[in-house]
């Protein structure tokens, strides 16, 4: 009896060996067909030895950077429903941190320091010049704080995406190691793919977006299964609460003009999100917010209103 079900035991992990690998396999050869169907849009520029890609447009006196938040896997069309409305008066450049978008994957530490100098960096290379109005999506509040903090003369404002401060990682649920890497596991291996069409768009509202052309949503796709759940992002989380206390141990900036777009969604996810932010922005010279009936993704439903609000505020403050 042991004997037999100790066969079947063998048949069963060998068959799942051999299902994973061949799984791998068939994901990583079309990996490669992806890349070279969807190149990158922008430049690539190499940053301590890794490639990452800074998608710029537009002219303009003021140079607007966007900046994504924890797990978006192509920021560059995350956030075309703002930058597309933009471009005709303002140069934009988004940076893919490493990790991210057409961007190399990277061993490199995920502090803040690092983050912050390898995008600089990247935007430096690109020929991209300061000072910038920085737009953060989520965690990318805190690297755009610190920015502030340690080059106030680079930051000409900061009009943020329902942004992350240091007080509001406080308030975040974390989520499990062994959720994190099973998600690490399914992507690396293809199982994305089996996704249907409406599981695609439960999970990515963005592609019922009018904004994207059908070559958006393909090349979006592509990329979002090359660039999910990469180590750096993993590595990111571990990083999250020191980064956070690095930032709050600094200065407040609190002379750069700030205008903040809230998301009510986020609330029943982090109870006390809205104070944290609208608390945060107390303490700026000039401080603004609008809290909107939105996910925490507000740039999807709201771009009209964003950037109507966000010109305004450039005007106010030049």
């Amino acid at each position: 009896m042991f004997t037999t079900i100790g066969v079947i035991f063998i048949i069963i992990f060998v068959a799942a060996v051999v299902c994973v690998f061949a799984l791998m396999i068939n994901h990583n050869n079309r990996l490669k067909k992806e890349a070279k169907d969807y190149p990158p849009p922008g430049n690539i520029v190499e940053v301590n030895n890794k490639k990452m890609h800074v998608y710029a447009e537009g002219e303009g006196e003021i140079t607007l950077i966007f900046m994504a938040g924890h797990g978006t896997s192509n920021p560059t069309i995350d956030f075309k429903p703002i930058w597309m409305r933009m471009k005709d008066e303002y140069r934009i450049a988004v940076v893919e941190k490493s990790g991210y978008g057409w961007s190399d994957a990277s061993n490199s530490s995920r502090d803040i320091d690092t983050i912050l100098e390898e995008t600089r960096k990247a935007l430096e290379f690109s020929r991209e010049k300061a000072p910038f109005v920085l737009f953060p999506h989520s965690m990318s509040g805190l690297e755009a704080i610190y920015w502030a903090q340690k080059y106030p003369d680079e930051v000409k404002a900061i009009i943020g995406l329902d942004p992350c401060t240091p007080e509001a990682i406080d308030i975040l649920p974390m989520a499990q190691k062994t959720q994190l890497y099973s998600m690490y596991f399914i992507s690396r291996i293809g199982l994305s793919r089996f996704m249907t069409e409406s599981d695609v768009e439960e999970k990515f509202p963005l592609m019922k977006s009018s904004d994207l052309t059908e070559e958006d949503k393909l090349q979006y796709m592509a990329v979002f299964l090359k660039s999910s759940v990469t180590k750096d992002m993993l590595r990111e989380i571990k990083f999250l609460k020191e980064n956070a206390q690095t930032v709050k141990d600094k200065e407040t900036p609190l002379d750069i003009p700030m205008y903040f777009f809230i998301s009510g969604d986020q609330e029943s996810v982090a109870p006390g999100w809205g104070e944290a932010l609208t608390g945060y922005l107390s303490h700026i010279s000039t401080g603004k917010y609008q809290k909107l009936e939105a996910s925490h993704y507000v740039h999807y439903e709201n771009a009209d209103l964003i950037v109507l609000e966000s010109k305004k505020f450039l005007e106010l403050i030049k």
